[in-house]
């Protein structure tokens, strides 16, 4: 019977549809650029470059251990301030990268707080946008995040984000990682039709994990292929152009059961 009745809410849910959901219809070709980690090579190589196509992104910070004293490997604080300046979305990553389904809602709490605080004092504007560590999630996180103020959260799931299904803490992302263009420039052309292509990017290299990592000379690839195809290339919390984010919070059911890791 349980099972019953969320289906037919998730029914319903599916039919809100524009003029509830959204503020105005989403235009074809809108791609939001994230980048997880907080490595060294978001400002030595993805910043100017992002620069050079006038893109917006936003950054994913955090701490990670144990190599983040490693400037080689992860940016300081001074670079991730630097970002801001220049005008791109600084958000929060959590503390120490810890997955949300290996800590208790008390944990978490002091692991977003730890971001905000040290935003605080670097003047770098309240996050209000959260990416998953791993794209793990739990339960907890959609009460918490509300009550820290947040708007969007990010996880994985490769495929596009559609606004008036998705809950706006759930928002499924591509990932860039490796060496196959065509199934990202594949996924780039699923940004129709009212849905949004959310990619997940980390380091361009990326010298703290090489498993993750997305070639630069293929990375520019992709911005010159958004560019040269007239793309909308956003941030994040740009977003809220588009969706009525209160609404969406109160009224779309957050769907743990999708796949909401990526498979690359």
């Amino acid at each position: 019977m349980k099972n019953y009745l969320i289906t037919i809410a998730l029914c319903v849910c599916s039919t809100i549809g524009y003029g509830q959901v959204l503020l105005k219809p989403i235009p074809d070709k809108t791609v939001i650029l994230t980048f997880d980690d907080g490595v060294s090579t978001h400002a030595t190589y993805v910043a100017p470059l992002l620069k050079k196509y006038n893109f917006d992104a936003t950054f994913f910070v955090c701490e990670f251990p144990p190599d983040f004293e490693d400037k080689k490997k992860y940016m300081s604080w001074e670079q991730i301030k630097e970002l801001n300046e220049q005008g791109f979305e600084v958000a929060n990553h959590t503390w120490k990268h810890t997955h949300v389904n290996r800590m208790s809602p008390e944990e978490c709490n002091k692991e977003l707080a730890y971001i905000e605080d040290k935003c605080e004092s670097l003047g770098i504007p309240t996050t209000n946008s959260f990416a998953y560590p791993a794209y793990d999630t739990d339960d907890y996180i959609i009460d918490l995040l509300k009550d820290r103020g947040y708007i969007f959260a990010r996880v994985g799931g490769s495929r596009p984000y559609n606004p008036e299904v998705d809950h706006p803490y759930l928002i499924p992302s591509y990932s860039t990682t490796g060496t196959n263009k065509e199934r990202v420039i594949n996924a780039i052309k699923e940004a129709k039709d009212g849905k949004i292509v959310v990619l997940t990017i980390h380091g361009v290299p990326d010298y703290a994990h090489d498993w993750v990592t997305t070639p630069p000379e293929l990375f520019e690839e992709y911005l010159k292929y958004l560019s040269e195809n007239d793309y909308h290339v956003l941030a994040l919390r740009d977003l809220q152009e588009y969706i009525k984010v209160e609404y969406a919070l109160q009224n779309l059911i957050p769907d743990f059961s999708k796949n909401l890791k990526n498979s690359n």
